[in-house]
């Protein structure tokens, strides 16, 4: 006989937040993969460590295309964390909420797509204002659900 669920896997609108969460979460791995596949590639190492075991000390040195690259990994990570971070809250307590479940889809699809974009940007260097209209697209939702939550809660303030 199977284990009861737990009340939060019966929430349909917590569960489709956890599947955007989890890509969200992958896409930040992906780009850490990225940034050490960057310094293996190019053989330019940040510690002696790491050039010891892929060839030797002579590796450890400043590369300027590997600089350059680790420099738009690093902002997109960074802005990563400074975006979806906060998304993982409110949506976390937006999915309590009870809202209907396809908007709320809606809202996780929209941060989703709009901070993959906005990565895919930094990586490639889009033109302008691809990585502009991909952060403000994802800042949407955000800024809708934490509307909600502040409505929902007021009364308890």
């Amino acid at each position: 006989r199977a284990a009861p669920s737990p009340k939060m896997m019966e929430n349909t609108v917590f569960m489709s937040f956890t599947f955007y969460s989890t890509i969200l979460i992958l896409k930040m791995y992906v780009v850490a993969i990225i940034t050490g596949q960057v310094r293996l590639r190019k053989k330019a190492f940040a510690n002696p460590e790491d050039a010891l075991r892929n060839g030797g000390l002579q590796y450890y040195r400043d590369d300027p295309d590997v600089e350059r690259n680790l420099l738009s990994l690093s902002r997109a990570h960074r802005n990563d964390m400074e975006n979806i971070f906060p998304f993982l809250f409110l949506g976390a307590v937006y999915s309590l909420l009870d809202p209907s479940p396809a908007v709320a889809r809606i809202h996780f699809f929209i941060f989703c797509v709009g901070r993959i974009v906005h990565t895919i940007a930094y990586l490639l260097r889009l033109k302008a204002p691809t990585r502009s209209v991909a952060y403000g697209v994802a800042q949407l939702p955000c800024f809708s659900m934490a509307l909600q939550i502040l409505l929902a809660t007021t009364p308890y303030w």
